[in-house]
């Protein structure tokens, strides 16, 4: 089971459809790169620190008023959309290579810094943060051949390692050590497949977080790297044929002479993206082009080889809305194999099973030639369904859509069943299923929170599950099916020490927002504290390209609630998944202002259930959720007191000109069309900051102290965005007025050898929630208790 969407999408949370694949790891799945060239980085300086900033309107957080760097306006840039004319003064700052735009990052780290020079919580909360994060980690196992492989991390280690065993009960051995490639930990694990003999393991490598990947091949039994190096490599799944002579990938052309080398700060299009086979001890030169579309750049491909190894599945994206075509090829038809189509130029020949985006498509199994999908064609909240090749036209529904919970994934197990995934109000439920008939055998016990993970072959009758919850630092089932009754016990269990879940709540509620729909919203706080309104809150939420926030366990967060007394929120607004593909369509598009209304409206109803006040309450969010909270700030400044923005889309006009912003037009729209703009200009961050003391003179107010997190090597959402509404607001609010209103500080925290967020080394983790909690603390005027 493949599907290539979620590659392009914004977040840093592992997508739906490949969040449980045994042979890819968590998170760290989202993004990183090649190594990086001996050319000067333009963005390379030293990381900056941050402090915390004080509640609306208090002038004493901060020692002094702060004294903001002039950043040149360029008054000339004015562009043309469809009649309205709008300038773009900072368009300078979109490139990376530029001496001036150098300088400006240079002067924002060192006023940064010195706001954080500030923040006393700011080594408490490092120490704090640290001191829990150092506990040993497990992630859920998969098994290849006759082995067993699977993740740990002793604690603070920069990068989680991969470990095999023969049994498991065997002794382990490490396989792949990513902290031994880099002295900073910056080289992290993108992805990674292992051959179906378990003889190598194929992975992709990614430098300072960006999205491009170097695959390179081991040998499992002597942990030896072969010479195999294969470059430009960005979006992209492993998967082996299974005589284990190669794997096929996914990768756009290499650069032109004169294009900016330096990958990952670059900003130009990804377009024309391939797929291959690379046959193991080859160069890459003489890898099989097997599928290209030169009229139509923006397409992006993905493969998987069936579990019988016969046909491999071409899926094929041009955004990131869930819709998808499938191709089949049937591999057993080549008498020659694959090495016949070596030296040629003719793609794989494969057949048009679905050619229309109109829905999405995700492979659970096959026998021969009748396949089951999970789909969401006319099901909003997904469905499992089958098809005969060779009766293409004629789909029955295996199980059915629910009426009210959303099918999140399916697996087949244990010869002819399936576990299944649902999402229930937010809340996940697990069953096994016949994988024929579609009816339920058996519901398996969980707890309210996450499934991270769930590992299992079809002829496997042991299936690992992976949970979490908000209070559930982790744990791994292994669920035996071969009983009358699944047997259902903990394989591993992870321990914080000195993390007492007793001390907390966790509760859902669901506010009505302006229309009226209910949005689900957790809260988690220290037990039976009072509704006073006295408590500082941090909201969090990412509402968009069909993504579920749901319970994971946080240290950073715990330590905010246990010492500094705060209420965590997290909002589950539209554009989510949620509830399916409905709620999804709800939150973009020209609906996108619900997205904005929803997590006002759970700010509102904080206020008002006494858990909290304006002054108060941080909003947080990260990519599509950076891109919620900088226009929550602009519609509403009066009702937070802090705001974190993290890897924001920030310019809603430009946006889709840069790296692989052209697919999120599924879920934004464009300005290049005359209605998309419309929609996108009146939200857009950037085009709609004003002074509220002039909005409102008969109720003065100022923005919320302010912090844009970005990162050099952030090639998702590339750091022009960050940057050129950090010198907006600072000239509108700040700098163009004498003696402004606007008192609260707005800084940016620009990260150097850093990504969109994934593959972060667990130091550079630490470091930056520590800048940006005590920014918070400060700015809220939270006070430290042991």
């Amino acid at each position: 089971m493949f599907s290539f969407t979620c590659y392009a999408v914004l977040t840093y949370r592992f997508p739906r459809y490949l969040r449980t694949l045994p042979s890819l790891k968590g998170q760290s799945l989202l993004s990183r790169i090649q190594t990086p060239t001996s050319r000067e980085n333009p963005f390379r300086f030293r990381s900056l620190s941050l402090s915390r900033p004080r509640p609306m309107g208090s002038l004493s957080a901060l020692e002094r008023p702060l004294q903001y760097p002039i950043a040149r306006r360029d008054d000339i840039i004015i562009d043309d959309y469809h009649g309205v004319k709008i300038a773009d003064p900072y368009r300078w700052l979109e490139d990376p290579d530029d001496e001036e735009v150098k300088g400006f990052v240079q002067e924002q780290v060192k006023l940064t810094e010195s706001v954080l020079q500030t923040c006393d919580a700011r080594e408490k909360l490092r120490e704090k943060i640290t001191k829990l994060f150092d506990h040993p980690r497990y992630y859920t196992p998969f098994k290849r051949g006759n082995k067993y492989f699977y993740f740990h991390n002793t604690g603070l280690q920069a990068q989680d390692v991969l470990y095999v065993q023969d049994s498991l009960e065997g002794e382990p051995k490490v396989l792949l050590d990513p902290n031994g490639l880099s002295e900073d930990g910056t080289v992290s694990l993108n992805t990674l497949s292992v051959s179906e003999d378990a003889k190598y393991l194929a992975y992709g490598l990614s430098s300072s977080g960006s999205d491009w990947v170097t695959i390179k091949v081991m040998r499992v039994e002597d942990n030896i790297v072969e010479a195999d190096t294969l470059n430009w490599v960005k979006f992209t799944g492993i998967s082996w044929t299974h005589d284990s002579k190669g794997f096929f990938y996914s990768r756009y052309p290499a650069p032109k002479e004169g294009e900016n080398l330096d990958a990952g700060t670059e900003t130009n299009a990804n377009l024309y993206h391939e797929l291959y086979y690379h046959f193991v001890g080859t160069d890459q030169s003489e890898d099989i082009q097997c599928w290209r579309d030169s009229e139509n750049p923006k397409y992006m491909f993905g493969a998987g080889v069936t579990d019988d190894g016969k046909y491999l599945l071409l899926y094929i994206s041009e955004n990131c809305d869930p819709v998808n075509k499938v191709y089949y090829c049937d591999m057993s038809a080549f008498h020659d194999g694959l090495e016949g189509f070596k030296g040629g130029n003719a793609l794989l020949p494969f057949i048009k099973l679905i050619d229309d985006f109109d829905a999405q498509y995700q492979e659970i199994a096959n026998d021969d030639t009748v396949f089951t999908f999970l789909t969401n064609k006319d099901a909003p909240r997904y469905k499992v369904v089958r098809v005969d090749l060779k009766e293409p036209s004629s789909w029955i529904d295996v199980v059915p859509e629910s009426e009210k919970d959303v099918l999140e994934s399916a697996f087949a197990v244990n010869g002819d069943q399936m576990i299944v995934c649902y999402l229930s109000d937010v809340k996940y439920v697990l069953q096994i299923r016949d994988l024929k008939t579609g009816s339920l055998l058996h519901q398996l016990p969980t707890d309210i929170g996450s499934v991270t993970g769930i590992s299992a072959r079809r002829r496997d009758s042991t299936v690992f599950i992976g949970f979490t919850s908000f209070l559930t630092p982790g744990i791994i089932y292994q669920c035996n099916l071969d009983s009358k009754v699944p047997d259902m016990k903990i394989f591993r269990e992870i321990s914080v020490p000195g993390f007492n879940r007793s001390e907390f709540q966790v509760s859902q509620v669901f506010v009505p927002s302006k229309d009226g729909t209910r949005i689900p919203m957790f809260i988690v706080a220290k037990k039976n504290i009072a509704l006073d309104g006295s408590h500082p809150c941090l909201l969090y939420a990412y509402g968009g390209f069909n993504i579920s926030i749901t319970p994971s366990f946080s240290v950073s967060r715990i330590v905010l609630t246990r010492h500094l007394g705060s209420v965590f929120c997290i909002a589950n607004i539209r554009g989510g998944g949620e509830y399916g593909e409905e709620w999804h369509k709800a939150g973009s598009l020209a609906r996108k202002q619900n997205c904005f209304d929803d997590f006002i409206s759970a700010a509102e109803y904080l206020v008002s259930a006494g858990y909290t006040q304006p002054k108060k309450l941080c909003i947080e969010g990260g990519s599509n959720g950076g891109l919620l909270v900088g226009a929550c700030i602009n519609q509403r400044p009066d009702l937070f007191g802090c705001a974190l923005a993290h890897v924001g889309v920030m310019d809603m006009l430009r946006f889709h000109k840069f790296t692989i912003g052209h697919a999120w037009t599924s879920d934004f729209g464009c300005s290049d069309k005359e209605e998309e703009f419309g929609w996108l200009f009146k939200y857009s961050p950037l085009h709609n900051v004003r002074r509220p003391w002039e909005q409102h003179p008969e109720q003065p107010s100022q923005y919320p102290s302010t912090m844009l997190l970005t990162a050099d090597h952030d090639d998702r959402v590339v750091p022009l965005h960050s940057l050129k509404l950090l010198a907006t607001m600072q000239y509108i609010l700040c700098t163009s007025l004498k003696n402004s209103p606007q008192t609260n500080p707005i800084i940016g925290r620009i990260d150097c050898k850093a990504g969109h967020g994934a593959g972060r080394p667990t130091q550079k983790l630490i470091d930056e929630a520590a800048d940006r909690y005590s920014f918070m603390a400060k700015m809220l005027d939270a006070s430290w208790t042991e």
